[in-house]
């Protein structure tokens, strides 16, 4: 596949995002080198400028902050990168690419590496991230009344400021907070017989593997959703909302269940469930002590 095909496949976005952390990374370098990325800036402008021209074309509504993002590193890099031929071609052509603005969105800013200020640390102590810890429980016992779609949401937000691997966020969560789907769906799972009718809400995390075109990645949407998924928990928590993670085996019977269930393509597979909702206050939680410190943390030489 050339670099204009891949453009404009499927995983031209999870590209992008990926060639452009790269990029990023290459900036931050102590010491930077004068040239770097020469063998991916030309992919990375081509599709960019697919992207984008998508979007002027109004062909699909693409991520207008990735592509902000992705506009402001290109020009970034382009400024500081010595005159190398290839990197000098790539300039001319991206250059050329016209990148329609937002009308409700401030462009002052640039989505660059920066420096981060001691002032914006956040008041919060160790203390109170360890009792929000303890006090988040697996909860099964929930009443039976709805979360509202902006609690969910800003439990999303929190969710995707999690790490990922070259940025590319490889999941999706899908979302039923309707009593009797949310039953449905988190009886599909093996372990939640008797306590799934019970459930208000519940989120399948489904993994992306078109996001990767080597094998060798493929074990990355595991990592990347379960960073998500533990910290839209903590985001659901400290809102009132508690939660369950429901695990997934590799069954196949029950992954075709889930696929069809779901409507997923070849290429997702469900990482893992989160039943939430308001805990019912005369619902016991597990006590599930967890192993010593020392049976888990190791000093290494």
């Amino acid at each position: 596949m050339d670099e204009v095909e891949r453009s404009q496949s499927h995983g031209a976005e999870f590209k992008l995002r990926r060639n452009i952390h790269r990029l990023e990374k290459g900036l931050i370098m102590r010491p930077r080198r004068d040239d770097f990325a020469l063998d991916y800036i030309a992919e990375t402008v081509v599709i960019f400028d697919a992207l984008s021209n998508r979007q002027r074309q109004k062909i699909k509504k693409e991520n207008e902050l990735l592509l902000k993002w992705a506009h402001d590193v290109l020009d970034h890099y382009f400024s500081i990168t010595r005159e190398h031929p290839t990197i000098v071609t790539c300039k001319k052509k991206f250059r050329t690419i016209n990148l329609l603005k937002s009308t409700d969105r401030d462009d002052s800013s640039p989505f660059c590496p920066y420096t981060r200020k001691s002032e914006d640390i956040p008041d919060i102590s160790i203390n109170q991230l360890h009792k929000l810890a303890q006090y988040r429980r697996s909860c099964r016992w929930y009443l039976q009344k709805p979360v509202s779609r902006a609690i969910i949401d800003q439990a999303m937000e929190v969710a995707m400021l999690s790490p990922s691997a070259c940025n590319r966020q490889p999941f999706r969560f899908i979302i039923f907070d309707n009593q009797l789907s949310a039953s449905d769906v988190g009886s599909i799972p093996m372990g939640t017989i008797g306590f799934s009718q019970n459930f208000p809400a519940i989120a399948v995390i489904v993994g992306q593997l078109d996001a990767f075109s080597d094998d060798r990645d493929r074990h990355v949407i595991y990592i990347d959703s379960a960073l998500a998924a533990m910290a839209f928990q903590f985001a659901l928590e400290v809102q009132g909302v508690s939660s369950c993670c429901i695990n997934w085996p590799d069954i196949e019977a029950r992954e075709k269940l889930m696929e069809k269930r779901l409507g997923l393509a070849k290429h997702e597979r469900p990482i893992l469930s989160i039943s939430f909702g308001y805990a019912d206050p005369k619902g016991q939680v597990p006590y599930s002590q967890k192993k010593a410190l020392d049976e888990i943390r190791i000093y290494a030489q």
